[in-house]
């Protein structure tokens, strides 16, 4: 093991700084000057907080010092993603249109982080609102891949996972409306878990699309991820759309997980994912299919079940969320908050919105907006928006009937591997399809965690664990088995990044 701070998984830091081998300070200080030397060629972080990260990390020493309780992660460094409200701290969601805005209040997953007490390194890059699949549609320019610097780094989440997969942080915060912790996850050789929608809170997350909307931890493994987890999860009564019941035991899980011990369990093959898998690279597919001969050896058994409105998964989504995204966006009209363009007393107050939307939007955004609008139009609302909630219904009763036979449903993150700058922003279609395989959680609800499981002409690929709603134990425990069964984590294998 390696004797640099930057390398210890998140739980190894929090042993050390417990056991006095390491101050809070000494590992906050080494990650923060990893991001001096290196984000300015990764770019991950939208705004780093230097001086409240080491406040915090002072506090904790002294209450280690002082021998006063403190919590699993105490100490242990954060990165959060720009779409979730710090007090404080800039919050843009990555786009220009909030550039500027200072929160006055904290999202709740912030709070059970500082109540935690793990210092905040900063804020991470993404794609604006949280739309894309790539990291090349912020407003403040694209994150790199840390594994290939002329590659995406996924998205909407990639500053996160490409802050972990670059060790520039330990954890970090994503959100996940059709794959943005997995595929990122997947694509940078990180671990990310989207949590069951509704057993982490919403409120302070900049909203999206409501109904699929989920924070979640991206680490470097199933155990970092399941401590996480666990700190920012629990009901909210802030959060109409919280569930009211206990936490799953996802660090029990990821802890038995990695005993290499999967007998009895039973993980489902989606039959309509395999007769999809011709939009998946033959690399991805091989990774894969090499992950399920391990799991197997460990004695899972693999059944193959039918999901038959999987086809209609992502064509129900591009209408679900981009009309939740143009509700929710309408906020954003220049006159409350945010960016205000038009207002030298020549223009109508419509003018001043439409001016502020033109110039505060970024095009993948204003894509969505219409396609939303379009489909909540008073002529079309049932043919579009209506029909895609009868379908999304379908989809559900298609895996709960599933998860009747299967403990877990397996599958790629990821139909491919983190794709070249520019190689798919010209069709939305092909960027779109990114989230092919991680889709159907959102929209039933469920959990879903991915973990590295190999390479791809040189680049990461990652494996799907879903389980049903509330079963994110199984989730940890699948994927931890498979981790045991790797000599290494593929993050210790990423290229070294030299800094500019």
């Amino acid at each position: 093991m390696s004797d640099r701070i930057i390398d210890q998984t998140a739980a190894e830091l929090s042993a050390g700084i417990r056991e006095g081998r390491y101050t809070s300070v000494e590992v906050t200080t080494a990650f923060l000057d990893r991001i001096d030397a290196i984000d300015g060629t990764v770019k991950a972080f939208l705004h780093v907080d230097r001086e409240g990260a080491l406040a915090t990390a002072a506090e904790v020493d002294a209450d280690i010092a002082a021998g006063k309780e403190t919590f699993a992660l105490a100490g242990v460094p954060i990165a959060i993603k720009d779409v979730v409200v710090t007090k404080g701290m800039p919050t843009t969601a990555a786009s220009k249109i909030l550039e500027g805005w200072i929160p006055p209040y904290d999202a709740t997953i912030v709070e059970r982080i500082k109540t935690a007490r793990m210092p905040i390194l900063g804020k991470t890059n993404m794609d604006e609102f949280a739309m894309g699949s790539s990291t090349e549609y912020s407003a403040y320019g694209k994150t790199l891949n840390p594994w290939d610097t002329g590659r995406i780094p996924g998205g909407s989440g990639g500053g996160s996972a490409a802050a972990v997969a670059a060790k520039m942080a330990p954890l970090a915060i994503g959100t996940d409306t059709g794959g943005s912790i997995r595929q990122p996850g997947a694509v940078t050789g990180t671990f990310g878990a989207k949590p069951t929608y509704g057993s982490n809170s919403r409120y302070g997350l900049i909203a999206f699309s409501s109904s699929l909307d989920t924070p979640g931890p991206v680490a470097r493994n199933a155990l970092d991820a399941a401590l996480l987890h666990e700190a920012i999860s629990g009901h909210d009564p802030r959060d109409s759309t919280a569930i009211d019941a206990p936490v799953p035991p996802v660090v029990a899980a990821a802890r038995a997980g990695a005993t290499g011990d999967l007998s009895g369990v039973k993980l489902g093959v989606v039959k309509e994912f395999k007769e999809g898998s011709d939009a998946a690279e033959p690399g991805v597919i091989a990774a894969y299919e090499a992950a399920v001969e391990q799991l197997v050896k460990l004695g899972a058994e693999i059944v193959e079940v039918s999901c038959p409105s999987f086809a209609y998964a992502l064509p129900t989504y591009y209408l679900i969320a981009p009309s939740e995204a143009s509700s929710n966006l309408a906020r954003y009209d220049g006159v409350r908050y945010g960016l205000r363009a038009g207002d030298d007393g020549k223009h109508s107050l419509e003018e001043v919105m439409s001016l502020t939307r033109e110039a505060g939007f970024g095009p993948e955004v204003k894509r969505r907006i219409i396609l939303g609008t379009y489909a909540l139009s008073a002529g079309y609302v049932d043919a579009f928006y209506g029909k895609a909630q009868k379908v999304r219904t379908l989809i559900k009763q298609d895996f709960e009937q599933a998860f009747e036979s299967v403990d877990a449903i397996i599958s790629p993150t990821t139909p491919f591997v983190a794709f070249k700058f520019g190689e798919r922003t010209g069709d939305p279609y092909q960027m779109y399809l990114a989230d092919l395989y991680t889709i159907p959680s959102n929209l039933y609800g469920g959990p879903g965690v991915s973990v590295p499981v190999g390479l791809s002409e040189g680049m990461p690929v990652g494996l799907q664990v879903m389980g049903p709603v509330m079963g994110d134990d199984i989730t940890y425990r699948v994927a931890a088995a498979f981790e045991s069964t790797q000599d290494t984590l593929l993050a210790d294998t990423a290229p070294e990044i030299e800094g500019k």
